[in-house]
């Protein structure tokens, strides 16, 4: 949520300073646009039965995991595309393409294991630890620089690859920064207890991730676009996502010096 204020924050600013940004839409009657709603009604419906089924607003526990949550999302998208008149061969193309996804996941994740396993023969991340709290430098100046580490490697890694390589090592040297995964607030380095700062440093992480997305020469997300549009050139949307790109970095630095923004809703729970 946070992520989507700081983008409608940028457009809107983006609008009001370029001449010509965000040009206003006329020329529709408000029975045209009721009329556009309807086809949008289903992912809306797909997206308020997953929220209801992992979090169930009624009282209780959840009906079901955030996994489960997903499966369920997928079978009713899978029940709307028969209903709109898929056939066989689109069926077989989607599944082909699923099985060729599933396995080279589980094909990194395989090989993450035994990587994390001859790590831990290793004891690599310990001496990693030992090592990153053993510098001259404030544990603040240390993540930034980890930070800066995932931006480099996103250029050239795949966010999945990226983040199963380096968290074995990674997040063991941050818990220890922060003085351990039990640590009280009032004895961490970074002014939170141990398990608020594994879900700080996980947002972070995964923010990182997001940001390596729109990133060249690897980033992903605009490799997607460009081939959904072939009529735009890839360095014509990498020259569109670069106002994101600031706004991502501005994200990320403000997680890094506002925790409480990541924080607040866990310390609900």
């Amino acid at each position: 949520m946070f992520s989507a204020l700081v983008y409608a924050a940028l457009i809107i600013g983006m609008a009001l300073t370029i001449k010509g940004f965000g040009p206003p839409v006329g020329g529709f009657t408000w029975k045209q646009r009721f009329a556009s709603l309807p086809p949008a009604l289903p992912i809306v419906a797909v997206v308020v039965i997953i929220i209801f089924f992992v979090y169930n607003p009624f009282g209780g526990d959840a009906w079901g995991t955030p996994t489960e949550g997903g499966a369920v999302g997928a079978f009713i998208v899978f029940c709307m595309a028969l209903y709109q008149g898929m056939r066989l061969p689109e069926l077989r193309d989607a599944l082909v393409e699923t099985a060729k996804l599933s396995i080279m996941i589980f094909s990194i994740i395989w090989g993450v294991l035994i990587y994390v396993r001859f790590l831990g023969f290793a004891d690599l991340p310990s001496a990693f630890s030992d090592w990153i709290t053993a510098l001259p430098y404030s544990p603040m100046l240390i993540l930034v620089c980890i930070l800066l580490a995932y931006a480099v490697l996103g250029m050239f890694m795949d966010a999945i690859g990226m983040l199963l390589l380096t968290l074995p090592v990674v997040y063991p040297a941050v818990m220890a920064l922060n003085g351990g995964e039990f640590v009280a607030a009032e004895d961490s380095a970074f002014g939170m207890s141990g398990p608020m700062c594994a879900i700080w440093f996980g947002i972070l992480v995964v923010k990182m991730a997001e940001f390596c997305l729109i990133t060249p020469p690897i980033g992903l997300n605009c490799f997607v676009v460009a081939g959904v549009r072939p009529e735009v050139s890839v360095q014509d949307v990498f020259r569109g996502v670069t106002p994101f790109f600031v706004a991502d970095g501005v994200t990320i630095a403000l997680l890094v010096a506002f925790p409480w923004i990541v924080l607040w809703l866990p310390s609900l729970a």
